[in-house]
Order: C-alpha cells, then sequence, then structure tokens
C-alpha cells in the first residue's frame, strides 16, 4: 500500500479517531477504516459497497466521469484497436504488453489446451436438452476441479499458472458446446490452427460434412466482443470471484461462482435485455411511440442499452464496438432483420436527439454486442455466457493479484441488524 502523508479525524460522542488517508495512482483518495471497530466500536454502513474499496488492484483503473477505462494503465480503444485478445490477456495476467517470442509462447500454450477432458462430455448429457447455456457453464466449469487435480492447489504458484491457462483455454469450448447441447447438434473439437475467436465461432457454428470458414470481419468483431468485456474492475461478479478465492477455494469453484454471479440480469445480462427490448418494439414504425416513453419520467419503459452506471460519459468500449457493429452490418445487411433495422434506427436518434444528448443516454457496450450477436446468429440466451468467456481472464487476473497478496483475509463484510432484540423462549405449549 502506498505511504500516506495525511489523515481524517472522526469524532464519536466527543471522542477523536484519526483515520489513514491513502493516494492511489488514479482516482479519489481513500479513507483506510480497517480498525475503526478496535478503536471505536462502529463501523460503515455501505450497501452495495459502491463507496468502499475492498482491496488494492494495479489491473483495472475506470473514470467512469470522464469515460476512461484502461487496463495496466493502457486505454480500452488502444488495446481494442492495436491489440487481439489474448494479447490483452497477457497483459491483464502478467502486467505487461508481450514481446513477440513472449506472445507466440502463451499463444501456444493455451492452444495447447482447448480440449476437455473426454469424460466431461459425460456433464452436459446430464442436462436437460433445454437447459440455459449458463446453468451448464455453472456446472462444467465448477465440475473442472474433479479433472484437473493437478491445478487446484492454490498455494503452488505453478498450479495457479496452470489453471488460469486451462480456464482461458478451454471456456470457449465449455461454451460453444453448451450451446451445441442446447440445439441438438454435435460437439465440434477445437483446432489449433485456428485463432482464438475463429475457433470459437468455428466451434459454435460449424456441422459435420460441411466445410465452414470463419470470415474474417467476424472474427475480428468477436475478438473486440472478447477484448472489452475482458475486465471491469470490482463489479459484482469479479468481487464474487474475490469472495470466494478469500476463502481458499480451488480455481475452478471461484469461477464457477463468477459466472453465477454474471447470470443475474443486473449484471451480464444487459445485452440479452437490449434484444429484449428490440424485440418489443418490432418495427421501425413503432420507435416514435417508444422514445415517447422513455422520455416521460411516469412511464415504467427504458430504453435498454443506452448510458451505464458507472460511466457518465459515453462507454469508451462503445466507440470502438460501433466500429466493429457497422463493419458487421455492412458485411451481413439488415434488410431482412427487423430487429436490426430498429437498432439503427435508435442509435442515429439517441446519437442525435437532444435529449439524449443532454442526458447523456449513449449507446453502451451492450447495445452494440448484442447487435453483433444477434446479426452472427447466436440466440439471446448465448449472450451471457460469451460475456462469461470474455470475462474469464479479469477473474483470473484478479483471482491471482488477490492470493498474491500477503494482507488479503477471508471476507466478513459486516451489517446493520435492525431485528429483534434478546427475547424470552417460550415452549410450544405456551405461545
Amino acid at each position: 500500500m502506498s505511504e500516506t502523508q495525511k489523515t481524517a479525524t472522526l469524532t464519536i460522542d466527543g471522542a477523536t479517531y484519526d483515520l489513514p488517508v491513502y493516494s492511489p495512482t488514479s482516482g479519489p483518495d481513500v479513507l483506510d477504516i480497517r480498525k475503526l471497530y478496535g478503536q471505536a466500536g462502529v463501523f460503515t454502513y455501505d450497501p452495495g459497497f459502491t463507496s468502499t474499496a475492498s482491496c488494492e488492484s494495479t489491473i483495472t483503473y475506470i473514470d467512469g466521469e470522464e469515460g476512461i477505462l484502461t487496463h495496466r494503465g493502457y486505454p480500452i480503444g488502444d488495446l481494442a484497436g492495436k491489440s487481439h485478445y489474448l494479447e490483452v490477456c497477457y497483459l491483464l495476467l502478467y502486467g505487461a504488453l508481450p514481446t513477440a517470442a513472449e506472445l507466440e509462447d502463451f499463444e501456444s500454450t493455451i492452444t495447447r489446451h482447448t480440449m476437455l477432458h473426454e469424460q466431461m462430455v459425460n456433464f452436459f448429457r446430464g442436462f436437460r436438452r433445454d437447459a440455459h447455456p449458463m446453468a451448464i457453464m455453472v456446472g462444467v466449469v465448477g465440475a473442472m476441479s474433479a479433472f484437473y487435480h493437478d491445478s487446484t492447489d492454490i498455494n503452488d504458484p505453478r498450479q495457479r499458472e496452470i489453471a488460469s491457462h486451462r480456464l482461458i483455454a478451454k471456456m470457449p469450448t465449455i461454451a460453444a458446446m453448451a450451446y451445441k447441447y442446447t440445439i441438438g447438434q454435435p460437439f465440434v473439437s477445437p483446432r489449433n490452427d485456428l485463432d482464438y475467436a475463429s475457433n470459437f465461432l468455428r466451434m459454435c457454428f460449424a456441422v459435420p460434412a460441411e466445410d465452414y470458414e470463419v470470415n474474417p470481419i467476424l472474427s475480428r468483431a468477436m475478438d473486440r466482443i472478447f477484448t472489452l468485456h475482458a475486465d471491469h474492475e470490482q463489479n459484482a461478479s469479479t468481487s464474487t470471484v474475490r469472495l470466494a478465492s478469500s476463502s481458499g477455494a480451488n480455481p475452478f469453484a471461484c469461477i464457477a461462482a463468477g459466472i453465477a454471479c454474471l447470470w443475474g440480469p443486473a449484471h451480464g445480462g444487459a445485452n440479452q435485455a437490449c434484444l429484449e427490448m428490440l424485440k418489443e418494439i418490432g418495427s421501425v414504425d413503432r420507435i416514435p411511440e417508444y422514445i415517447a416513453r422513455a422520455k416521460d419520467k411516469n412511464d415504467p419503459f427504458r430504453l435498454m442499452g443506452f448510458g451505464h452506471r458507472v460511466y457518465k460519459n459515453m462507454d469508451p468500449r462503445a466507440t470502438v464496438m460501433k466500429e466493429s457493429a457497422d463493419e458487421v452490418l455492412e458485411l451481413l445487411g439488415v434488410e431482412d432483420n427487423p430487429l436490426l433495422q430498429v437498432a439503427k434506427e435508435l442509435e442515429h436518434i439517441a446519437l442525435n436527439d437532444p435529449y439524449f444528448k443532454d442526458k447523456k443516454l449513449f449507446p453502451n457496450v451492450d447495445f452494440y454486442s448484442g447487435i453483433i450477436l444477434e446479426a452472427m446468429g447466436f440466440p439471446t440466451s448465448m449472450f451471457t455466457p460469451i460475456f462469461a468467456l470474455s470475462r474469464t481472464v479479469g477473474w483470473i487476473s484478479q483471482w491471482k493479484e488477490q492470493l498474491s497478496d500477503p494482507a488479503h483475509k477471508i471476507g466478513r463484510p459486516r451489517q446493520l441488524y435492525l431485528g429483534e432484540d434478546v427475547r424470552s423462549y417460550a415452549d410450544i405449549e405456551n405461545r
């Protein structure tokens, strides 16, 4: 932790307490309240932990007011525009961009780990045919700890490394197999001669006895989706991974916990909600009706995919994602897809209507990623699994960072108890 030259004084019932204040590399100063309960007998109340730093981190920084997102100091626009997903994975895991030799070695390692243990196929067949792909992913990723015993010891740095590589490598295979299972098609094995994004698309859309060539525009768009969702600081699923990790749980259990949290519609389901909204609108001629409803503060309808809880300005990821959306829609067209026609018109309105501009309700990354995935042919049920696949490296990087911190301890939030005080117990015949 950085040295502090400042303190804050807290006064409670006439007693004063000096609390250290730390200055981060970027962002607001941080008040250290760790000893507050021991010294003053009180603790803070912060529902959602929106004003509480739960850890130190050197991985990702967000400035929502200015629309800034950096990984290890590099702006997300530069990474998404000039790098590719596995290069960003290396950066998140190891703290620096790789040399050409380091990247080649890393890509080779990931590629050699893409296959799943053959017996794991039985796990897929144990699910109902109509199981949600996220339910399958939670179960299968958690079950990896039953198959890969040589990478579950969190105290062994080498085992942590192997687990990291395995999770990054196998998550596309797991997600693609979950998709194939739910649509009743045979599994497609990964191919070592394809890049990460192309391999995933092939495993999702190839069928036996037919050649499948991945279009480079679609592959690049998928790679950008992976990159732009790779990490996003201490969000709900990342905090879940860290909390699970604090108990000493194995890496596969921790990542499964993150997937389960991401499944919530308030977190990873935003792009799915966006597409469901487009389906509700249905056609371009109905857009004015819904725009009017969105502007009516008394109407419960809200435009999904516009604005962001963290970003009070343009989502920096959306700028890059829009480029890919434009490329994909130009390639695949929107003429025969009413949803995409609605999406394009909504985007035009949001970028030009003074109401949306004044309130800074810009299209966000979920809006554009939903458009791209819909155009590619993915059902909405696969949107969140693809998000989970993308975010795996962020979860792992945060997991590794926490385990390397000698100050980390098991998570134990406090509560503001408002229940009954101590009551006398009455035997059942006297109640």
